[in-house]
This record gives structure tokens, sequence and C-alpha cells, in this order.
């Protein structure tokens, strides 16, 4: 009798974790981008409607009604639920469209929930927490208005073409065939809300041109929707400030100005670009190592839904800010309802303006839809599986991104767990070995001149790891002697300039359940007299924990003590061993604050103040930061200290916790011509504190198990075919790198 109610206990336990594997495939898609087919859906729908006026956004007038983006609407957290854990039908999907209406009286940015899809036919107006409005002014730029920049600009260079050749030893913006110039924009576009002025630089067009300023830069107010209304403000050149181009030139000309002339460079050996120079000592006829698959792939992908190792979970790619996971889960228990890219930040210093100004927010520039191709054998392993993604950003079509996300098992090389016993007599009483292989979701936003590479990391033990890579060119300036204060010279005339990355994640947790609580740790020593010899004291570190009621509370500062251990449980369920079933959140990051709290800019970027702060979740506070940060960060509509500031009680309630990571860049000689991810990677781990009854790796079957046997021969024991094999492609590399609309 006991055992079949043993046999009836595993049938069931069975039957819930295959239901539950049911229902997160059947919930998956409730995550999932939006398809081509929606997209031309909602933009027809909209232009179908008289009241609008949408014309087309590559429309060439800046005064004008147009859609400039488009993404999934994620429902509330509580109908999701419903079809992840109870199988009922999903809800209704809606995407989000922001609408620029710049042809009428006062401006505006619009944004919409329109539904159902994937034949919509009603629309409502989204709104922000507090019923905050949208400026104008605050929209990210767009290729049109890129396109009346390049305009004046032509105007501007011919008044300083003379000065610019010479300065450049032949460079111009136009008329200029192999030799000319282009120009990098800076943000914030102002110094307080309602402005649209921008520093511009100018750079020499060659490869990596981001590390070849020229020392010439504009500041140009484009605020106006008529662009004969743009104005020059400020030109800079060779540390001096001059109210036009025309005054600049003048005094250029009759010598109060001292001349600049940048040294010439050979084209066969620029300093910015990838081609090999120098010695190397490894062999050139042979390749390095690759990662191959002996017996194909071990996890599984059906559209947004990935399986790996007990691991599932859906993903998709926001437009505005990047990569998301969504339902992940452990042998069928979820861990998270989302985990997810909320802002990345970069603040510079510099004695030129357009250094001064440099604040990039990069939400501000569509940073999710600068997920461009990857290299395979490079940015992922030739084995990978690769996704296309989609885009609707400043376009009139949706736009297909190739191969620009990647899903792959790799292995560390690094044991998950081994141990040789010995037996102090030359020998060994065993040897037990598990290889860590470990499944890695990555995607890259390249914005201008930056890599981000984005990954999550999902290990056999029940761990995750979120990180981002940092790559790409530094962002440069132009050397002034001053300049030094503010970074190192990395080239004749070039100051790569000191700058502070931070990145903000989301992480909603779901510990067992909704209903978690917040605690930290951390060590205090205790003096207490020996019990087993009374003339000694004990001195030792016990354990302290506190736990955190308030959202305030669990609000940690930069440039405070952070505590030891950050713990997120279920105080309602426990494991085996009588303990609180839980994750803890571990740190990988060297980041600091960028400003002071409240210093203009700084409000834009509240959440900078603090590496973890826990909230209550709250559908209306679905993410910290927003595309008009970048333009208005001095009102931001998003402001997250918003979220800790009625400081609701977080026991026993559904929680989130919000992370920040990041690094300091002062940039060095070894950064051209490029930065290199080793040592700029940051990010977090979630490890499981108490979740389990012992480490869930163990179910792993590649354990080698080595014992010597009584003729003293190694007797191996596995569960895994014992010969490999060994397979590599036989593809050439193929890269195209180019995306179109669809």
């Amino acid at each position: 009798m006991r055992l079949l109610c043993l046999l009836q206990l595993v049938f069931l336990a069975g039957c819930g974790a295959s239901r539950a594997r049911d229902w997160a495939h059947h919930g998956a898609p409730i995550f999932a981008d939006l398809t081509v087919r929606e997209m031309k859906a909602v933009r027809a729908y909209l232009h179908g409607i008289p009241e609008m006026l949408l014309t087309d956004a590559r429309n060439e007038a800046l005064k004008k009604n147009s859609i400039l983006l488009m993404e999934l609407h994620l429902p509330k957290k509580h109908e999701v639920l419903r079809a992840l854990d109870r199988g009922q039908a999903k809800p209704t999907r809606q995407a989000r469209v922001v609408i620029q209406f710049g042809n009428q009286a006062t401006p505006n940015i619009t944004e919409y929930i329109v539904s159902p899809l994937p034949s919509p036919n009603s629309h409502e107006v989204k709104t922000f927490k507090g019923n905050r409005t949208v400026r104008f002014e605050s929209r990210p730029i767009t290729a049109v208005e890129y396109k009346h920049i390049v305009a004046m600009l032509d105007k501007i260079t011919t008044t300083a073409y003379k000065l610019l050749l010479e300065t450049t030893g032949g460079f111009s913006f136009r008329n200029c065939s192999d030799r000319c110039l282009t120009f990098s924009d800076i943000a914030p576009r102002g110094l307080a809300p309602g402005e649209r002025r921008s520093w511009i630089m100018l750079q020499k067009f060659v490869e990596g041109y981001f590390i070849h300023p020229v020392g010439f830069e504009v500041m140009i107010n484009h605020r106006d929707l008529d662009p004969k209304m743009w104005t020059v403000e400020k030109v800079w050149y060779n540390s001096k400030y001059f109210d036009s181009v025309e005054e600049l030139v003048e005094k250029y000309e009759s010598g109060d100005v001292e001349k600049v002339k940048l040294p010439d460079h050979d084209d066969d050996d620029l300093y910015s670009t990838y081609i090999p120079r120098g010695h190397s000592n490894t062999p050139t006829n042979i390749h390095g190592p690759k990662l191959v698959e002996p017996q194909g792939p071990r996890y599984h992908v059906e559209g947004n839904f990935v399986e790996y190792a007990g691991w599932s979970f859906a993903y998709r790619v926001r437009s505005s800010a990047g990569l998301q996971v969504f339902d992940l889960r452990f042998n069928g228990e979820r861990i998270a309802y989302e985990i997810s890219i909320q802002e990345a930040i970069a603040f510079y210093a510099g004695d030129t303006p357009a250094a001064m100004q440099t604040k990039y927010i990069d939400a501000g520039w569509a940073m999710g839809s600068s997920s461009f191709e990857l290299a395979p054998g490079i940015d992922c392993p030739e084995i990978a599986t690769y996704v296309d993604l989609y885009h609707y950003f400043d376009t009139d079509k949706p736009v297909r991104h190739k191969n620009a996300l990647c899903i792959f098992e790799m292995t560390t090389a690094m044991p998950l767990r081994r141990h040789f016993n010995a037996d102090f007599k030359g020998g060994y009483n065993f040897y037990g070995g598990l290889d860590s292989t470990v499944l890695v979701l990555r995607t890259t936003s390249t914005v201008y001149n930056y890599d981000y590479i984005w990954d999550f990391h999902f290990y056999q033990n029940g761990v995750v790891e979120v990180k981002v890579s940092a790559t790409g060119y530094i962002h440069a300036t132009f050397f002034t002697p001053n300049g030094l204060h503010y970074g190192t010279k990395v080239y004749d005339y070039v100051l790569g300039n000191l700058h502070t990355h931070l990145v903000h994640y989301k992480v909603d947790l779901d510990i067992a359940g909704r209903d978690n609580s917040f605690e930290s740790m951390d060590l205090k020593f205790v003096n207490f007299t020996n019990p087993w010899s009374p003339d000694h004291r004990v001195v030792q570190s016990r354990l302290h924990w506190t736990e955190k009621k308030t959202e305030r509370d669990a609000a940690f500062r930069f440039g405070k003590k952070f505590p030891r251990y950050v713990h997120f449980f279920n105080p309602n369920e426990k494991n085996k061993w009588g303990h609180k079933k839980g994750y803890r959140i571990q740190f990988n990051s060297h980041g600091h604050s960028v400003l002071p709290r409240g210093w203009r800019e700084e409000n834009g970027i509240s959440w900078s103040r603090y590496p973890l702060a826990v909230t209550r979740h709250r559908d209306s506070e679905a993410t910290s930061s927003s595309i008009y940060t970048q333009n208005d960060p001095w009102e931001p509509v998003v402001s997250f200290e918003d979220y800790i500031r009625n400081n609701e009680d977080i026991v026993n309630k559904d929680l989130v916790a919000w992370v920040t990571v990041g690094f300091l860049h002062v940039p060095h000689s070894e950064d051209i011509p490029n930065t290199a991810t080793p040592g700029n990677a940051v990010g977090f781990f979630l490890r499981p504190f108490n979740f389990f009854d012992e480490d869930p790796s163990v179910a792993s079957k590649s354990t080698i198990i080595v014992r010597q046997g009584k003729d003293c021969k190694p007797k191996v024991q596995r569960w895994t075919p014992e010969v490999i094999g060994h397979c590599v492609t036989d593809k050439p590399f193929f890269y195209n790198g180019t995306y179109k609309g669809v």
C-alpha cells in the first residue's frame, strides 16, 4: 500500500511538471515580438484614421504626423499568469505605437495601445504614471531630421571650406570623393526642457571615424520644425569659442586664431582599422579552437520558447531597450517572471564642448533596434541557432535584422565541480567531476561608436548569469592640454575621454510564488568564552540577517556600505531542511554614481542612485526609463524615484529588484583601435539559496567518476557515450550585414 501511494505521488509530480511545461509553452507567444504581419496591419489601421493625418515617416517634412515606433505592448501580469499557471486563454495581443504629431498648432508625442492583433480595430491613449505629458522636443532624432542637419552642415562647411581643408590635409564635407568629413552629434540636446540644441563634431570619414576628430565643433539650434529657421549658436575651434562660423573664418584668415594642421596618415596604416599590424607568434595556417556539438544540440527552440537542462523561458527584443526574458523556470518552477534590460548610459567628461555635453542615455536612440547581424565564429559560435529580429523604428515598413540573436550551448572550460580524493599513498580513492556547460542567449546593440554584447547564461545548477560586455570604439574628442584632466592622449590630437557606463535591469522575481520578502545579510564578530578552554576567548563571525520591510529600506545608495548577501525568499515555502526557499543576487560590478543627486540631468536617471532597489510590483511601473529621457532628462516622463517615494510595504508581496551595474572607463592607448571585452564585462548572478534540497546539477548525466579497481586499474563510471567524436563546419565564413524593409 505504501509503495502504491509513493508511485501515485511520483506520477502526480510528473503530471504536474508536464502540465507546467505545457502551460509555459502555451504562454510563451504572449511575450513574442510583433510579427511583420502585425506591424503592417497596425500601420494600415492607423493610416486609415482620417483625423490622424498620418504620412510616411521618411517624408522629408518635419512638420508632419507619423509613426515613430511600434512594438509589443505587454498585458498586465495577472492576466498573463492565468495562461501561464492555469493554461487559460492568452490575453489579446496589442501593440504600443508612438506617434509624433508635428503637423498641428501644438506639436506633441502621443502613445497608443492598438488592438486586437493581428487584425486591429481599436486604439486608446497610453498614459504615463502621474499622467505626465511628453514634450515634442524630447522625441528621438530621426533619419529625416539628420538629413536636414546634413544640409545645414553643407552650408557651414562650405563657409569654412578653406579652414577645414587646411586643418585636415585635404578633407572636406562635400565634393570629397575618398577624403570626406563626417560628424557625430551629442546629446542631450540642450541644457533645459523644451530645447533642441545639438553640439556636432566633425571627424574624418575613415574606418573607425569615431577616433578621428578634427577639432571643429558647432552647436545647431534645430528646435523649429522649419529647417530654414535653424541657426548656428556657437562654434569651437582650437580651444576657442566663436558666435558664428563667419566670425571664426574671419579671425582664421586674419591670423587672430592659431591654425591647426593635423598630421597625415597612410591609409594602409590607419590606426583605427582592424587590419592586422605588428608581430604575432600565433600560427596563421591553422585555425584556433572551435565549439562543436558532437551529437547535435541539447537545447530546444520553438518560436520564442527555449528549453535546456531543466530551464525554460520565453524571450523578446524590445526595439526601445533590448533583450528581455520572461517566465523563467527551472524544472517547472518559476524563478522570475521578467529579467530585462531597461537602460544603458555613458556619461562623459572633457575639455571640448561636445565632450562636456556628452551624456548618452541609449534607450533614446532605440537601443533595442540597434541589434545588427551577428558574425558566426566571432560574435557567436558557428553552431549557434541564429534568429532574425524585426523592428519598426523610424521607418515605413518593418525592418529585418538578419541573424541578430543567437542561442547556443558552450563549455566554460571549467568544471562545474570536481574532486580528487587522494589516498596519500601515491594513489587515490576516487576522482569525480562534472563539466560546466551553459546555454547562452545573446544579442548586441551598436549605438553608434559603442557595441554592447548582452548575455544571459543558464547554468545546470540553477544559476543565471546576466552580463553585458562593452567593446567598439571609444568616444574621442580633439586633444587639448587641459584635456588630460579628463582622459588620455591616445593618438596625435586625439583624447580618449573618461566616462562611466551604467546599465539598469529589471528583475521581477517570483520565488516559489508571487508572495516574496527580502532581507540582507552581513557578518558580525562575536566574542565569548571558549567552552572547552575557559581561560581563552573565541572571536568569530556570526550571521546577521535584516529583513527589509519597506521600499525605502530596500533602496541601497551608491557610496554606502552594501550588504554581503541580498536574499529574496518565500516566507511560506521551505526546502527539505526547513529553510525558506530563496534566490540571491550577486553583483559583478564597479559602478558608481555619475552625478550628484538631483543635479540637472541626474533627475532622468534616478535609478542610477542605487545598485539595488526593491519595489512592490505595479503594472504602472513597467520600465525605469523611456525613449524620451535622452532629450529631456531634466523633467523625465518616467521617474524611477517615484517608484520608491511612496515607500510601500514589501513583506510577503510581489517584488521587483532593480539592479544597476557598471564601470568607470579611463581610455588608454590599448583602446586603439578598439575597446576589448576582457575586464569590460559587468553584470550579476541569480543564485539559488536554499531553493533546492541539493545542487540540481547532480542530475546531469555528464558526470564522470573514476575509482581504482582491485587490480589497481582505473574503473571509469559514466552515463554518456564513451567516444565523443569530432566535427567542425566545412562552410566558409560568410557575413552579409544588411538589414532592410520587408
